[in-house]
């Protein structure tokens, strides 16, 4: 997983508590355990057949893994990258979501929390798979571009803004690193992401062309850039 979507299935619509959500960088393997289920949760869709819990398994096996390398800057392509969660106190408002609450589930000072929106800024000249940003030019030490990726809320809680607020908090992470321009991918069709990422002051830069997607066996990508240094948080 490195590009970012928004999945648009049907599900149970939940209240959200914005008294309760706490949107901040993940600072334990287990919260980005539970980030890594919940982009399964999301990017996936198993249907039933032999060993479907094994491959389920090994693919957050491998995923967990992958992030931790990214996190912990053992990827020479990613000079920093962190993950940014959103995430709800176990509580009866959640009852119904038993699914997200066992699967995307960590304990913060003695309490179990879920994961219901994440994330991942990238400060890197590129993503593996996936359109390059032009802006700015040049490369080194001194990079100033960086991706957003693994974008994704829990579906019971989509259309409440929580989209808008990670991303918000990931342009303030990277403001602090000194990004100054902010890319991200979405897919052609998907018209509810590239609806949060207008509001959130993206614009179109590139697209893919159809026969790369269908090389890859994907829809097809547009890439979206804003200038961090025009941004007002």
């Amino acid at each position: 997983m490195v590009a970012s979507h928004l999945c648009e299935r049907e599900a149970l619509t939940l209240d959200l508590d914005w008294k309760e959500i706490d949107v901040r960088e993940a600072s334990s393997e287990e919260e980005l355990l539970a980030a890594i289920q919940l982009r399964i949760r999301t990017f996936y869709e198993f249907k039933q057949f032999y060993g479907v819990e094994d491959y389920t398994r090994h693919l957050m096996e491998r995923e967990f893994e992958a992030l931790k390398d990214r996190v912990y800057g053992k990827r020479e392509e990613f000079k920093r990258v962190c993950c940014i969660n959103a995430s709800l106190p176990m509580s009866p408002s959640l009852s119904d979501a038993s699914d997200l609450c066992s699967t995307c589930k960590f304990s913060k000072d003695g309490k179990d929390r879920v994961v219901v929106g994440t994330l991942d800024v990238n400060q890197c000249l590129k993503l593996a798979d996936e359109l390059t940003g032009m802006k700015p030019e040049g490369s080194g030490d001194n990079l100033t571009r960086a991706y957003l990726s693994n974008v994704c809320v829990a579906s019971e809680l989509h259309r409440n803004g929580l989209g808008y607020t990670i991303v918000a908090k990931a342009k303030k992470i990277a403001l602090e690193w000194g990004i100054t321009d902010l890319y991200v991918h979405v897919a052609a069709d998907n018209e509810a992401a590239q609806k949060l990422y207008g509001k959130s002051g993206f614009i179109y830069e590139n697209e893919e062309p159809a026969w790369q997607a269908r090389f890859l066996g994907r829809p097809r990508r547009f890439l979206l850039w804003t200038d961090l240094t025009q941004t007002n948080l």
